[in-house]
């Protein structure tokens, strides 16, 4: 157990479990229908400022029956994350995707 704990806090003080983390949002963005650009611009503003469970939120996020399964714009993306019923997550993720889209981010 010991050596768990002591692994863990390696990889937290190494950077590992933010990079992993960074990877997965931005995977989760290209899978949801963002471009590169903005999948990689996003998840490195997100990872900084949600915590991992609202990150796990928008892990959930799936179409409503009639939409289509990927949103065609950021507008649609922001739309669709409201759902998560987080005003922090809907914050950081419009601002996020606000900054991106104007190469700000």
């Amino acid at each position: 157990m010991r050596v768990l704990l002591v692994a863990g806090a390696a990889l937290a003080l190494s950077g590992c479990v933010e990079t992993i983390a960074e990877s997965r949002v931005k995977s989760a963005l290209l899978e949801a229908g963002l471009n590169e650009r903005n999948s990689a611009c996003m998840a490195e503003r997100m990872v900084d400022r949600l915590t991992i469970a609202q990150l796990r939120k928008l892990e959930g996020l799936k179409a409503r029956k009639g939409e289509p399964v990927r949103p065609a714009t950021l507008k649609g993306y922001v739309e669709r994350v409201q759902r998560v019923g987080d005003a922090e997550v809907l914050t950081v993720t419009s601002s996020s995707a606000a900054l991106c889209a104007v190469g700000l981010g």
